[in-house]
């Protein structure tokens, strides 16, 4: 497979505050084995040589752990490649010729900062309001000195997976954070270390997701779908269990 010619709509934005349109670029003699966002380095140089301010995204390990690389890309958040974040999509994906369109999450939660970034943090206060464990315990125990069933221990590696990238935000028509929460509440409540907060943390963690301005879950399951680390739906099933019963508990206090 040769080198490809391609044709890119891309979203630019100043600010928050500016209107945004998007923008059509030419990337000329792309390899089929670079990255999407090598590609779009490539497209950068291009437009700095002309003078023109570089298309702002976001990145960072570039490995598929940090969940920075967030783009919607063609209509689907981190686009055709399933399993995969933006930086491990690789332009043999795509064909001689293609149109590609780029475009940053679309979340009124997720505030454009330029271009394809968007700001996240509302993850952050999430995760701040009770995605840790404040329990005193000493020194770091040995691994097998409390038993987790094998089971248990596989389902909260899972949930752990979840990078906090907001593909599944980006997938949902109402721009939901339930798959993103339910996964850093499993990890957490399946595990021993976990317990003694269990029920706070999540009326405080699903209260934050409100304020924030996510969305309800549509029960489509385009979040599972779209997630790179495919982190499954029973997470949010879990997450309506755990939050039902801290409540229950709470009322009978």
């Amino acid at each position: 497979m040769g080198n490809m010619n391609l044709k890119l709509k891309v979203w630019r934005q100043k600010n928050n505050q500016a209107a945004g349109k998007i923008v059509d670029y030419n990337a000329e003699g792309i390899s089929p084995d670079m990255s999407f966002l090598e590609m779009l380095d490539v497209v950068n140089e291009g437009i700095i040589k002309k003078g023109d301010s570089p298309i702002a995204f976001d990145h960072d390990c570039r490995e598929g752990i940090c969940g920075m690389c967030s783009l919607h890309i063609n209509g689907k958040p981190h686009g055709p490649g399933k399993g995969v974040t933006t930086c491990q999509l690789h332009m043999r994906s795509f064909k001689d010729g293609d149109t590609i369109v780029i475009e940053p999450w679309r979340a009124s939660a997720f505030p454009v900062i330029k271009d394809l970034v968007v700001n996240r943090s509302a993850f952050d206060r999430i995760m701040h309001k009770g995605g840790f464990v404040s329990v005193n315990t000493g020194s770091a125990p040995d691994a097998n000195v409390i038993p987790i069933p094998k089971v248990i221990a596989d389902e909260a590696f899972e949930a752990a997976a979840c990078i906090g990238c907001g593909a599944c935000v980006a997938a949902c028509k109402n721009a939901s954070a339930m798959l993103f929460v339910s996964a850093k509440i499993s990890q957490l409540a399946l595990l021993p270390q976990g317990q003694a907060e269990r029920q706070a943390r999540v009326e405080n963690m699903v209260a934050q997701m409100d304020e924030e301005g996510f969305g309800s879950c549509t029960n489509t399951g385009a979040c599972e779908a779209e997630c790179p680390k495919e982190i499954s739906l029973t997470h949010i099933a879990r997450m309506n269990r755990e939050y039902f019963g801290a409540k229950l508990n709470s009322k009978n206090v």
